[in-house]
């Protein structure tokens, strides 16, 4: 069976019969590609069966996470969503497509620019305030301007996302993280809470235990 996760930039791919789904750049993806299950903003052009990513979500994290109570928070490139399960049932959840825009597109993007190494970089005190990951830049642009270095600046734009991100979500105690971002040490370090990190295929991991009622 073939599972996609359909990114805006980033496609995840599993076919169930190996045991590693494949991390694809969605640019690259053909038209005519079609797949058992699918989820993601593109999903329902390429599958027999779609499902919806909060859905997905859930069920990812209900098949991952052991704890009882949990939040679960998704970064994706261009917005965040989540979902608060306790006891098996999901009493919260929330999908920030607008305010989140291009977040995680915009922070790759800065990385590339200014060829910053996201894993020595250190958690500044402060932080921007960041509600929007493409209009958030401008205070990346000022502060480089006005002398700081673009290393630090940068740095402060995305603890202001993950801040964002934080309250979003209801300032947990402990948060599991999923996404690209979970590999991005700077964003992991920069929430003030325990983080839990799953990695890039928890909404394939909901879409494998939506396979396995049909």
């Amino acid at each position: 069976m073939l599972l996609a996760d359909f990114g805006t930039t980033y496609c995840k791919l599993w076919d169930t019969a190996t045991r590693v789904p494949q991390l694809i750049p969605t640019k690259e993806i053909g038209q005519d590609l079609q797949v058992d299950i699918a989820t993601g903003h593109n999903g329902k052009r390429h599958a027999r069966i779609y499902l919806n990513e909060l859905t997905a979500l859930a069920r990812g994290g209900e098949a991952l996470i052991e704890a009882d109570h949990y939040t679960l928070l998704d970064c994706g490139s261009r917005d965040i969503k989540f979902i608060c399960s306790n006891q098996g049932k999901v009493e919260n959840m929330g999908w920030n497509a607008e305010c989140g825009a291009s977040m995680g597109f915009t922070i790759e993007l800065l990385e590339r620019y200014y060829h910053l190494d996201f894993s020595a970089m250190q958690v500044p005190a402060s932080s921007f305030s960041v509600t929007c990951g493409v209009l958030g830049m401008s205070h990346i642009f000022d502060a480089v301007v006005s002398g700081e270095s673009e290393a630090v600046a940068v740095a402060k734009f995305v603890k202001g996302i993950a801040l964002n991100a934080y309250t979003f979500v209801g300032s947990p105690e402990t948060l599991y993280l999923s996404g690209g971002l979970c590999h991005n040490p700077l964003f992991v370090a920069s929430f003030p809470c325990k983080v839990v990190c799953l990695g890039r295929f928890v909404l394939l991991q909901g879409l494998y235990q939506r396979a396995g009622d049909s």
